[in-house]
């Protein structure tokens, strides 16, 4: 029998209130309920927020990752290098690969769980396309010295910010300082449409180029009708509400989700200054003499209490395990994606065998590292009763 969880990665992400807007919504007349207008407000609320000038909302976090790789490779068509993190979501990776872009790993900086810069500026060359960087729950990976390297070298900078919205670098939210951005809105992340996701830029032409990608490749989603005729003169032999521009996809969400997500903008702010208030807490609780506890915390969104090992220690682990499953504390080994994504079978015949060993920081991380729940409406109570039990591993 299972021990119940008492201590869960996410509680309470849909209010009430979320719920009632959607069904205030419903109550309408005939309301639309696919692509529409509750999803270009969303849109441009997200934008203003974020500080931006362009999002297109999509059905998923790795759709905004593969409509971001779908527009490189409408720059650089026949392929090239994009530095990644081998700790990051699988989405990230593949989306790369399924461009036709060959992915070039760098080992992480343990305090933030993001790439290392000076690996990265090391693999920089003339192959190099974009750095794919992964903001990782919560924790700022940007460095004024990357963003200096990366303009000075004209190497656009594509961030992953799954889970970190609301975090920021020099006071200014990641996802508003590289080329392109992505945000998920997955049930347990900081905020919520159930599904979904968001795509932004102040890339006027890469944004035009999201609309139609995001579906079907279709001149007719563009805003811009400047860039619609140019279409309709090259093409008069086509019907202009059916000129498809790019081989595509349909990554839409719908009325219901934009409607929802409008609502849980509201409150964003609020729980993040909660998350990050509960991370400093859980951090001073944690043992340091066991749990590494030196990450960097300056502008950070806590998307969730890290517990890393700061010495290997299998039994260790195995005894860790089995207190949390114990007292239902629910966790991920691994942290972000489960670990070190070379590890896993869909990359093991495109890099040499053993090739994941010469990343060991992200190593450590995979063998002794776990995530638990860090939420808005978690008590210190419940924090102190987890660190309790941690603590009490031996």
């Amino acid at each position: 029998m299972k021990n119940k969880i008492q201590f869960p990665l996410m509680r309470n992400n849909i209010l009430r209130d979320d719920l009632k807007k959607i069904i205030q919504y419903l109550k309408k007349d005939d309301p639309i309920l696919t692509n529409g207008r509750k999803v270009r407000e969303f849109e441009n609320k997200w934008s203003k927020w974020l500080g931006v000038k362009y999002s297109v909302f999509v059905n998923s976090g790795s759709s905004a990752n593969l409509l971001s790789m779908a527009i490189l490779k409408t720059k650089f068509p026949n392929g090239g290098e994009v530095i990644v993190p081998p700790l990051t979501w699988v989405s990230d990776i593949s989306s790369v690969i399924q461009n036709g872009f060959k992915p070039v790993f760098v080992d992480i900086n343990p305090r933030t769980l993001a790439i290392d810069v000076k690996q990265t500026i090391a693999k920089i060359n003339k192959k190099t396309r974009c750095i794919f960087l992964t903001h990782v729950q919560g924790f700022n990976g940007l460095t004024d010295e990357l963003l200096y390297q990366a303009k000075k070298k004209k190497i656009p900078i594509i961030e992953d910010v799954c889970e970190s919205h609301g975090a920021k670098h020099n006071n200014k939210k990641l996802g508003s300082l590289g080329w392109i951005s992505n945000f998920s809105f997955y049930y347990a992340h900081h905020m919520t449409t159930i599904e979904g996701g968001m795509f932004c830029t102040n890339d006027k032409v890469a944004y035009q180029k999201a609309r139609l990608i995001r579906s079907h490749g279709m001149v007719r989603e563009s805003d811009d009708q400047k860039f619609k005729r140019q279409y309709h003169k090259k093409y008069p032999n086509l019907n202009p509400d059916f000129i498809f521009a790019f081989p595509s996809y349909n990554l839409r969400n719908t009325e219901i989700a934009a409607v929802m997500g409008i609502n849980q903008l509201k409150r964003l702010d609020t729980n993040v200054k909660k998350r990050t208030k509960n991370l400093e807490y859980f951090l001073k609780k944690i043992d340091p003499k066991i749990f590494f506890t030196d990450f960097e915390l300056k502008g950070s969104s806590n998307y969730a209490f890290n517990l890393v090992l700061k010495k290997p220690d299998k039994l260790f682990v195995k005894k860790l395990i089995n207190k949390m499953k114990k007292n239902g504390i629910e966790f991920r080994r691994g942290s972000a994606g489960g670990g070190n994504q070379i590890r896993q079978p869909y990359l093991e015949k495109m890099f040499p065998k053993n090739f994941y060993k010469k990343f060991p920081n992200v190593e450590h991380i995979h063998f002794y590292g776990f995530y638990i729940g860090n939420f808005p409406d978690i008590k210190k109570k419940e924090i102190n009763k987890i660190c309790s039990v941690l603590n009490s591993v031996d």
